[in-house]
């Protein structure tokens, strides 16, 4: 997800979000008291305690003593089209979610936000017995202002997926939902990958979807999180801020694996 191809930005690029852009934030259970922290430059302390810098993939693959590496034939990988994709940033994301997938082959996995498809064909070409579901807002919410602020550029119908079934993926379902009102109904999960809307309240919410389904030592995965860059981007601060509220909420006490110069975050579900 890049700056052009955001709904509803108000923010310059370089800029981090004003204490009004911010109040949106239904997740906060306190709003005088996070108006404080932020005042205090304390918005993510505590995540910044929790991620950690991984320097390359087989450092990645070394602490989770993954061998399998990712399968990465999508030929946009090397793509340069703006200043965020600088430093190979989409060959390492898909390096993370290709190797948790590729490692992990779990029996079903989840996608939220599938656009294209063409992270979904990445995570179904690197594990093909597992059943994928991946969930896309329908047009119809999107055009009445229901999938909140930071979301991707509104699909067609028929372009949501259409790279996933262009290549012939045959282990994908695609679910048509706003994710703030499915309940979840596809069994237990290996693995999730977050990329649907960017809003703060968006990513806690998913996740705590994702986790009541989560089975113990599977993974999560939240696109557009660089806690190195949430001061430059204003989407990667709301996704941050998310991840932060639920390690204020108890949702997750573990740590965050990052990629150097990718997008992706990796939290291991404790149990």
């Amino acid at each position: 997800m890049t700056r052009n191809e955001k709904r509803g930005l108000g923010a310059d690029e370089g800029s981090a979000p004003t204490i009004q852009q911010t109040k949106n934030f239904s997740i906060m259970l306190n709003w005088a008291k996070f108006r404080i922290r932020k005042a205090l430059g304390l918005e993510f302390n505590i995540l910044e305690r929790k991620v950690i810098e991984v320097e390359n993939i087989r450092e990645l693959r070394k602490l989770f003593d993954w061998d399998r590496e990712a399968l990465l034939d999508d030929p946009r990988l090397d793509d340069f089209d703006y200043p965020e994709d600088l430093n190979m940033r989409r060959l390492h994301d898909a390096e993370v979610i290709g190797t948790v997938m590729a490692n992990v082959r779990p029996d079903r996995a989840l996608e939220i936000g599938t656009a294209e498809g063409r992270t979904t064909a990445l995570m179904a070409a690197n594990s093909p017995d597992t059943e994928i579901y991946t969930i896309n807002i329908p047009p119809e919410d999107l055009a009445r202002g229901e999938g909140g602020e930071l979301t991707t550029g509104a699909l067609d119908i028929n372009e949501i997926g259409a790279y996933y079934r262009e290549q012939g993926c045959q282990n994908v379902h695609q679910i048509l939902v706003n994710t703030s009102t499915w309940v979840p109904d596809i069994g237990s999960l290996g693995v999730t990958f977050i990329d649907g809307c960017h809003d703060a309240k968006f990513v806690y919410g998913d996740t705590v979807k994702a986790l009541s389904i989560s089975e113990p030592g599977s993974f999560i995965l939240w696109h557009d999180f660089n806690f190195q860059l949430v001061k430059t981007y204003h989407w990667i601060y709301d996704v941050c801020l998310g991840v932060e509220e639920l390690y204020r909420t108890k949702r997750l006490s573990g740590r965050i694996y990052h990629l150097r110069d990718s997008w992706v975050g990796l939290y291991r579900v404790s149990g």
